[in-house]
């Protein structure tokens, strides 16, 4: 999913030698609630309708006029989050161990977790359910031959309740590709099974590579869809796909899908920035961007919020506005990476956040804390970071993050967040379990 397949230590040692960590580092036997550090700020397949593979080739794009790049300036005003409780995160759903696990989405009563091998499974959520109901298993059309390859995105029709219609991202071979596709559910008692006949495949991204491959699903406010691609994979960008908006690759796209057939393909909204007569592809709402493995909107002032995963040096967060381009490979992070100095970072959107090598190797972009479990996080950016397993928090005031906090230090290999239809947040983990983001002091 997102490792580049390199080690980093989870925390450089002097800041080690400040914090106090109430658990283990990764690979440490893992606890039923994990503790935390008091909060401080930081420094700065084959588808059963076949749909043709969308070309995707072409020249790179011109790279606009030479400016410095451009250090964000830390956030000198109070933050609002200065007073949190101790938080934690608490396994819950105990009875149940999942393989790969990469999304969880809630519908109705019921809980909904993907596989990266293909399966998606739900249970009540408030259960002692023995076993998870089998809703869904394409392990036969994908292919998770790759790390970062298999079953990644899933979101619900914004009317499911109605029509049925669900969405995946999986990846698929011979020849090599990333496949979104619609899916019905069909109801049966007092649940829904899918219908694994009625696919109807509705855009194909060849790959050049395993690695990269984005992988999130989401529908905004507006109702479109919108979906996560990285720039194609090896390292560095080779085929210069993060700032070609010739392809989709290393990109956010965005598409209408309200009124899909077999006989009607998706529709590029009128208002997308590269709509109309244009060589550019219609899809992209904005580019420049490496391995954005997660994003996700506010739910309260529908802000799209996305990790991108970085080379070697820099992990950023990002805040994805319309025709944004987000630098790479021209910069990685804040940084000039090709060249490795005097680049041109004109016409880039610099990210909100960014961290070095030492806190970590690979960002979860996560969710806006609107919860009302935790009140005191309210309006609070969540994410966290592979390797180190860190979770941590932001408020964004005037164009600014407002702090940086340390909310847990988890020591698991965290492999996504979710939120469920009341706002909390959880964390998915490379170990199976599932945990909810909890105050200790409640």
């Amino acid at each position: 999913m997102t490792c580049r397949w390199r080690y980093f230590p989870p925390i450089a040692a002097i800041i080690l030698t400040i914090f106090i960590v109430a658990c283990g580092g990764v690979g440490s036997p893992m606890p039923a609630t994990i503790t935390i550090s008091t909060p401080v700020p930081t420094a700065t397949t084959q588808p059963t309708t076949s749909a043709p593979l969308t070309s995707d080739t072409g020249s790179v794009a011109t790279t606009v006029p030479v400016a410095p790049t451009i250090q964000p300036t830390p956030a000198q005003e109070p933050t609002p989050t200065a007073k949190l409780p101790e938080l934690g995160l608490s396994m819950v759903f105990t009875q149940f161990r999942f393989s790969r696990i990469t999304n969880l989405v809630q519908a109705g009563n019921r809980i909904f977790v993907t596989e990266q091998t293909g399966r998606v499974l739900s249970f009540p959520k408030n259960t002692d359910t023995s076993e998870p109901t089998p809703f869904l298993d394409i392990r036969i059309r994908v292919s998770d031959s790759g790390n970062e390859e298999g079953l990644l995105g899933f979101v619900f029709d914004p009317d499911y309740d109605t029509n049925g219609h669900f969405f995946v991202y999986y990846s698929a071979s011979q020849p090599r590709r990333s496949v979104i596709s619609r899916f019905t559910a069909i109801k049966s008692g007092d649940q829904s099974v899918a219908d694994s006949d009625s696919e109807l495949v509705i855009l194909q991204v060849p790959q050049p590579f395993s690695n990269h491959n984005g992988g999130q699903l989401a529908f905004g406010p507006d109702d479109m869809l919108y979906i996560s691609l990285g720039d194609g994979g090896s390292s560095g960008d080779p085929n210069g796909n993060g700032q070609n908006t010739y392809t989709l690759l290393g990109s956010i796209l965005r598409i209408d899908v309200s009124n899909l057939s077999a006989q009607k393909a998706y529709k590029v909204p009128a208002d997308n920035p590269f709509s109309g007569p244009s060589s550019a592809k219609g899809e992209v709402w904005a580019y420049g961007l490496r391995n954005p493995w997660r994003f996700s909107f506010d739910r309260q002032n529908g802000d799209l919020w996305a990790g991108d995963v970085g080379q070697n040096s820099f992990e950023e967060v990002n805040l994805i506005e319309k025709g944004g381009n987000y630098g790479w490979n021209i910069l990685e992070g804040n940084h000039c990476y090709s060249p490795k100095a005097n680049c041109d970072p004109s016409g880039t959107i610099l990210p909100v956040i960014e961290y070095g090598a030492s806190n970590g190797c690979s960002v979860i972009g996560g969710h806006v804390y609107r919860g009302s479990a935790i009140p005191e996080l309210a309006g609070t950016y969540i994410y966290g970071d592979y390797c180190s397993g860190l979770v941590r928090g932001f408020q964004f005031h005037a164009g600014k993050p407002v702090g940086d906090l340390l909310l847990v230090n988890s020591g698991v290999k965290i492999t996504s967040f979710a939120e469920d239809s009341a706002g909390e947040i959880y964390a998915l983990s490379q170990n199976g379990r599932i945990y909810l983001l909890t105050s200790l002091a409640r």
